[in-house]
């Protein structure tokens, strides 16, 4: 059977996948049948990279945090050499993946390791944890793969490794991904998302949204405040590029210091600014129509064509989505039949 992903099945758009595996199949219990207990995330001493050994594995994880903490100085469009300018942006993988990739609900990579290959509504296909980090270095990081052989590329898997090791196969991690959110049953309002991004974001990110340097354009210093539109930021193939994703990541992270359980913003006011942020220009990503080829996987966010439930494509980018979604289990039927599986 065809895994349909959470935001098509579950009423209200409850965001429950985890956001590292955007639409992807949940994890098969062991064979055993014996389902491991919920992991929860440690605390951040206990992903102290300084106390690995000096060995081959210790330094490779190490280097692993060091480029999800400072891409832009290692592999961002101003570094010095321009056969390591993979990254299109300088953005930092932490730039959303908070505090090293280990905070629980801002999409942590604590049980990544663990969980791959994982089926992938995107390319309706397995990935492994390489193919990821693709994804985003292509997306989110508005750039171009990473070679599969490189060192970068087994620094990250490393460091997934590391911060993965005490995970069990097919254990559920309290705070991977993003917590469920339901949306407002209404449209975005981009008008009182822009007066709330001036009261509630732009002393960090820019009244213009471009983000604080950390140093002078050029330098591969990247930001102290990342920007949230323009050719610096992430491009439109991004998961937060999607409204329920940013939403759902706006409300439980935003502003900084925010975390699950004890928000800064209302619901409403997180949905308005997120659709606001995404109203803004910002660099394309070809061949959009290619993904999500199973086209019932597609989530109703995912504001690019092909759509084929009729819906305007401006309510795919600012909502209202719960009649996307019902709409969409509707047609689930359908589709799988005309697809011929």
């Amino acid at each position: 059977m065809i895994p349909i992903p959470a935001a098509l099945t579950l009423l209200g758009l409850a965001l429950a996948a985890p956001a590292w595996a955007q639409q992807a199949a949940p994890t098969p219990a062991p064979a055993s049948g014996d389902i491991p207990t919920p992991f929860v995330i440690k605390p951040a001493e206990a992903y102290d990279v300084s106390k690995l050994p000096d060995d081959h594995y210790g330094r490779m994880v190490r280097y692993g945090k060091e480029l999800s903490e400072r891409t832009f100085a290692h592999i961002g469009p101003e570094v010095k050499n321009p056969r390591m300018r993979f990254a299109g942006n300088n953005l930092a993988c932490t730039s959303c993946h908070q505090n090293g990739a280990a905070k629980p609900h801002a999409m942590p990579w604590v049980g990544v390791h663990a969980a791959f290959p994982q089926y992938r509504a995107r390319e309706d296909e397995l990935s492994t944890v390489a193919e990821r980090v693709n994804g985003c270095m292509e997306r989110s990081m508005a750039g171009k793969p990473l070679p599969l052989d490189s060192r970068e590329m087994k620094a990250f898997e490393t460091y997934i490794h590391f911060l993965s090791k005490d995970v069990p196969t097919g254990a559920t991690v309290v705070g991977q991904g993003l917590p469920k959110v339901k949306m407002p049953n209404r449209r975005a309002d981009t008008v009182a998302g822009a007066k709330l991004y001036v009261e509630k974001c732009a002393a960090c990110h820019g009244e213009n949204g471009a983000g604080v340097r950390a140093g002078a354009p050029g330098s591969a210093t990247g930001y102290t405040f990342p920007p949230l539109w323009g050719k610096d930021s992430f491009n439109n193939g991004a998961g937060m590029n999607r409204l329920v994703f940013a939403t759902t990541f706006v409300y439980t992270n935003m502003p900084l210091g925010s975390q699950h359980g004890q928000p800064q913003l209302s619901l409403d006011e997180a949905y308005d600014i997120a659709g606001y942020m995404l109203s803004q220009p910002r660099g394309t990503k070809a061949n959009l129509e290619r993904d999500f080829p199973a086209r019932w996987n597609k989530p109703v966010d995912a504001a690019f064509p092909p759509y084929v439930d009729g819906a305007p494509a401006d309510q795919h980018k600012l909502g209202p989505f719960p009649p996307l979604a019902e709409n969409m289990v509707k047609l689930k039927d359908k589709l799988l039949k005309e697809s011929g599986r």
